[in-house]
C-alpha cells in the first residue's frame, strides 16, 4: 500500500467512476484501476462495488476512505513542514471559501499571497460554511472561513464584524423604514440560503431566542439570484452589508436591522490541536496583517 495508491483511491471516490478521475488525477483509466486493484490486494478487502452508473464505496472502502484522508493529510504536512525550512518553495494550502462575501473579502488577499508565495499550490473548496467546518475536522481542508460561533473541535482567528442588512421590494411597506425590526419576519416570508450555510444556522437561532417563527419563501446558494427574488417580491433577505458593495439594488430597499443581535462574524477555522501547516500558516499571518483590528 502506497500513498499514489490512496490518492487515486479517493480520487475516482471523489468523481464517482474512472473515467471522471482521470483528467483529475492526471492518470489513465488503467493505471487508476490498476492502483485500486493493488489496493484492495493488499488490504484483502474490496474497497468498491462497479456498475455504469459509476462505483460505490463497500462498508471496508468507507474505512479506508476515512483513513486515506487522515494519511494522505498528514504526509502533506510533512513535506510542507519541511519545505517551511527552505522557505515555501514547496507546498499546498488547502483552503476553504463559502460563496457569501469571498469575493470581497479574500479574492484580493488570494492574488496577494500568490504573489508573495508564487510556488504553494493552492486548492480551493467553496462551500457552505458548515460543510467546510466538516472538511477541516476531517483533514480535507488545512484551514476555511466560517462564521462564529464556529463547531466544536475548531480554532480560529476573526477576519470581520460586520452589520447585516434587510432587502425588501422598493414598493414593500415597510420599505421606508429607517431601520429593520426581526419581529417584522413574524408576518414577512423569508429567504434563507441553501442547507450548510452557517448563516441560516445564526439566523434561525436568533430569531428563536425572540420567539419568531420565520416564513420560509425559498432558498438560494446565490447572491444575484437572492436579489433578484427580492426584487420580483418573494420576500424579505437578510445579507452581510459588505456583500452589497459594487451592486446596483434595483427596485430593492437595503434597510440596517435594529439592535446588534444578528451581526456577520467572518473567522479563519482551522482544526484544533493540529498545528497549522507551514502554507496555511502564511495564508493567516497574510490575512491577519490585513485586519490588525480583529
Amino acid at each position: 500500500m502506497d500513498l499514489r495508491s490512496l490518492r487515486y483511491f479517493l480520487e475516482v471516490v471523489r468523481h464517482g467512476g474512472f473515467a471522471r478521475a482521470s483528467a483529475h488525477a492526471h492518470a489513465s483509466q488503467p493505471t487508476l484501476s490498476k492502483a485500486v486493484a493493488q489496493l484492495e490486494d493488499d488490504l484483502g478487502a474490496q474497497l468498491m462495488e462497479r456498475d455504469r452508473q459509476g462505483v460505490r464505496l463497500t462498508a471496508a472502502g468507507e474505512v479506508v476512505q476515512r483513513h486515506a484522508v487522515i494519511m494522505l493529510a498528514e504526509a502533506a504536512r510533512l513535506r510542507d513542514e519541511l519545505d517551511a525550512l527552505k522557505g515555501l518553495r514547496r507546498g499546498e494550502l488547502r483552503l476553504g471559501l463559502p460563496p457569501l462575501g469571498s469575493s470581497v473579502l479574500f479574492a484580493p488577499l488570494l492574488a496577494r499571497y500568490r504573489q508573495l508565495h508564487p510556488q504553494i499550490d493552492i486548492r480551493l473548496m467553496e462551500h457552505g460554511s458548515r460543510r467546510l467546518e466538516q472538511a477541516v475536522l476531517a483533514g480535507e481542508l488545512d484551514v476555511a472561513a466560517t462564521l462564529e460561533p464556529v463547531g466544536n473541535g475548531l480554532d480560529f482567528q476573526s477576519v470581520r464584524d460586520e452589520p447585516m442588512v434587510a432587502l425588501l421590494p422598493a414598493t414593500h411597506p415597510r420599505a421606508t423604514a429607517r431601520r429593520f425590526r426581526l419581529e417584522w419576519l413574524a408576518e414577512l416570508p423569508l429567504i434563507f440560503y441553501e442547507e450548510g450555510f452557517a448563516l441560516n444556522r445564526l439566523i434561525r437561532d436568533v430569531l428563536a431566542r425572540k420567539n419568531i417563527v420565520p416564513h420560509e419563501a425559498v432558498r438560494s446558494a446565490q447572491l444575484d439570484f437572492i436579489l433578484a427574488l427580492v426584487s420580483a417580491g418573494s420576500g424579505v433577505a437578510l445579507v452581510p452589508q459588505l456583500t452589497l458593495a459594487q451592486r446596483t439594488l434595483e427596485g430593492i430597499a437595503a434597510i440596517p436591522l435594529a439592535g446588534k443581535d444578528l451581526r456577520w462574524k467572518m473567522v479563519l477555522a482551522w482544526s484544533r490541536g493540529r498545528v497549522p501547516s507551514p502554507a496555511a500558516r502564511a495564508w493567516l499571518d497574510l490575512v491577519a496583517q490585513t485586519h490588525p483590528d480583529l
